[in-house]
């Protein structure tokens, strides 16, 4: 039983990491969020620290997930996959994978001027691949400027500056699969209109 124990709870860094690495927050985001120091935070990542129920509750809290999650609870035999959104900086993203590492997919809802419209092009490791559902999106990759729109899907390497938004200021509904280890869809988007 307790080595069963020390396997369960070893695996909670790493999960730790890939919610944090999925919602690209920083160490200093979610001690912001949660009350939790930087350096707790960056211990129990690592496994140097072992997590207990007063730290992992408020760290559930802030990623939005139930706490089975965090310590990879056994599946109670219920099909349902139970949805918790999480919401930032007026964008809804709604996880459909519930499995830290590997291909994570989510849906997302952007609010029309949820990032504004000047683009702040981020670098991050990883691959996604979008598909709009509904509206348009404004995606920024490096020096390109591209809009898609329903039916239109985008891939790209995370580490290219990227920025998205909404391209006419009314919501975007998107399908986002994010793949740490760079796996393709093998889609293209087409350049914005002049």
């Amino acid at each position: 039983m307790t080595a069963d124990l020390d396997a369960v709870l070893d695996a909670v860094g790493p999960r730790l990491r890939a919610l944090r690495a999925q919602r690209s927050l920083t160490l200093g985001d979610v001690s912001s969020a949660s009350g939790i120091s930087v350096s707790t935070l960056s211990r129990l990542e690592s496994g140097r620290r072992r997590p207990n129920l007063e730290i992992l509750l408020p760290i559930a809290r802030v990623y939005g997930v139930p706490l089975d999650d965090l310590v990879g609870a056994p599946p109670t035999g219920d099909p349902r996959i139970h949805l918790r959104p999480v919401e930032y900086h007026g964008i809804t993203a709604i996880p459909l994978t519930r499995r830290p590492g590997g291909m994570q997919a989510f849906k997302m809802v952007l609010d029309g001027d949820a990032r504004g419209s000047e683009p702040d092009p981020q670098v991050h490791e990883g691959y996604e691949w979008l598909y709009i559902l509904n509206g348009s999106l404004r995606l920024v990759l490096a020096d390109k400027d591209f809009v898609l729109g329903p039916g239109e899907a985008a891939e790209f390497d995370t580490r290219t500056p990227h920025w998205f938004a909404s391209a006419d200021g009314r919501p975007v509904e998107l399908i986002s699969l994010f793949g740490r280890q760079g796996e393709r869809m093998h889609v293209r988007a087409r350049p914005k209109r002049s």
